[in-house]
């Protein structure tokens, strides 16, 4: 019975090593969780004020995003507006241009007309005098 009892008290101061390590792990876990929480509490704190100067940003950004389009919205207006006129100008330009060139052209038309009328009329007399000629040299 000896051994039964040696072997007995063996157990027993293990069974009561390994609670007393349960319970510093327990101990130790509860004092990581109360140092984790007081970590999480001050990071809240450190960055809460960084997410507000994000939004602020991010609505800073909308912002100049929704005044860019606009102004991009007026440019392209303006240059719209500006092809029309610039287009409207050119028909104009050209309509008044156009007019006196075609009437110019016909005035040309009718002189380069008259210089060819005038201009066989003369080579007509021209050769009928130079046939007679050399009608009269022919033997």
């Amino acid at each position: 019975m000896l051994w039964r009892d040696v072997f007995l008290g063996v157990i027993a101061v293990a069974t009561l090593a390994i609670a007393v390590a349960q319970i510093g792990v327990i101990v130790a876990a509860g004092l990581m969780a109360r140092r984790v929480g007081r970590i999480v509490d001050q990071l809240e704190r450190d960055v809460k004020p960084l997410f507000g100067h994000l939004n602020a940003i991010g609505g800073d950004a909308a912002r100049a995003v929704s005044i860019a389009t606009a102004q991009v919205e007026r440019a392209d207006k303006l240059f719209s507006d500006v092809a029309v006129r610039v287009e409207q100008t050119l028909n104009v330009v050209q309509a008044s241009i156009g007019r006196p060139a075609r009437e110019g052209r016909a005035m040309l038309g009718a002189f380069r007309a008259a210089l060819q009328a005038i201009r066989e009329l003369r080579n007509g007399r021209t050769r009928q005098g130079r046939a007679d000629d050399e009608d009269t040299l022919f033997i």
